[in-house]
């Protein structure tokens, strides 16, 4: 226990106390404006604290002081009235400037709608671009402690969001589940997405980079591992960027291709790791009494049909969502394989694509 604890301690004395540099024009109000606000909670610190502990220490009891007897001062109580009050006011001020700034979507030149799940985050840009699910693709391997963990431990996705430079983004957020919160305090924007609601943000990268974040929101038991990347791109790559998407999709929908049990059991286990191995777990055992085992269960070792059913739909009333809307035909048909062809699971079976894309008919 020791060596990991201080393992723990190691790192967590490499973080910086203040925020991370801001990347965007919002995100440098925000920082400006808690930067103000700590030199003014400071400015009544020395004010008021250090006086206060100054005159207690030296006229305590133990030095032979007697407690003064006096009633009320109207001047002094409605100085330090106004004085806070006139404090408050000015605080608040430049706080509502910026909270109306950060709510100011219009004029935008890209819409993205943001969907949270339990546990990944969906991405569909409106003006007709790609729609996909972005995963966290820290490798099992480091969550078990079996490898040494990366830079960007749990912080890295298998597809990033990717936004051009010098263009104002508008996010619209919702959920399907529990309340979520996508959270990238480079970019400035913290938003909680609420099944039901649509609630929107907005920012505007200058400079191209990478930034970082997660959900901010207890939203479950992988809520760990939701995490948020944010490429930004010339407009340029992000056109070029929007065209390899295109291209991909029109060949994965046009593919009649058959694969074999031993490379949809491949892909199977991939997807698998990404999507259901933190409820079910990687050997496929579950939680008691949370989520259901898929080792030796009657839905991955009947009939077929149920099972795509199942995978495909969800379960209403349950932690079991629909991966019908969020995953391709090849990847449900892959991890459906490998479900009914792993661990004591031996169905000797395979589904195939267009099995699936039947179902969507």
């Amino acid at each position: 226990m020791i060596a990991p604890t201080l393992g723990a301690l190691g790192a967590m004395a490499g973080l910086a106390i203040n925020l991370p540099p801001p990347a965007t024009g919002i995100a440098t109000e925000i920082y400006e404006l808690h930067t103000l606000v700590l030199w003014i909670c400071a400015g009544i610190f020395v004010v008021v604290f250090v006086p206060m502990f100054y005159a207690l220490w030296r006229h305590r009891k133990a030095r032979g002081h007697v407690a003064a007897g006096f009633h009320g001062n109207t001047r002094l109580e409605v100085v330090w009235t106004v004085i806070p009050m006139l404090i408050l006011v000015g605080m608040a001020w430049p706080a509502t400037r910026v909270v109306l700034a950060m709510k100011n979507v219009g004029g935008s030149d890209l819409t993205i709608k943001v969907t949270g799940h339990q546990w990944k985050w969906e991405y569909e840009y409106l003006d007709d671009g790609p729609r996909f699910v972005s995963n966290l693709a820290t490798p099992r391997e480091q969550i078990d402690n079996g490898q040494p963990k990366s830079d960007h431990y749990l912080l890295e996705v298998d597809k990033p969001l990717v936004v051009p430079t010098g263009r104002k983004v508008r996010l619209v957020f919702t959920a399907t589940d529990v309340i979520h919160s996508w959270w990238v305090p480079a970019i400035g924007v913290k938003q909680d997405a609420i099944p039901g609601f649509i609630r929107e943000a907005w920012f505007q990268v200058d400079q191209a980079g990478v930034f970082r974040g997660q959900c901010a929101e207890l939203c479950g038991v992988g809520h760990a591992f939701m995490p948020i990347v944010v490429e930004a791109v010339p407009p340029e790559r992000f056109a070029a960027w929007k065209t390899e998407q295109a291209t991909a999709t029109a060949i994965a929908a046009a593919a009649g291709k058959e694969f074999s049990l031993a490379e949809l059991k491949t892909r199977g286990e991939q997807v698998y790791t990404t999507n259901c191995a933190v409820c079910h777990q990687p050997t496929g055992v579950g939680i008691a009494g949370t989520f259901p085992p898929l080792d030796r269960s009657p839905v991955a070792t009947g009939a077929k049909a149920a099972h795509l059913d199942r995978v495909f739909h969800g379960k209403p009333g349950t932690a079991m969502q629909a991966f019908g809307p969020q995953l391709s035909d090849l990847d449900i048909a892959a991890v459906i394989t490998y479900e009914r062809n792993s661990w004591h699971n031996q169905a000797g079976d395979q589904l195939q694509p267009a099995e699936v894309a039947a179902l969507r008919k």
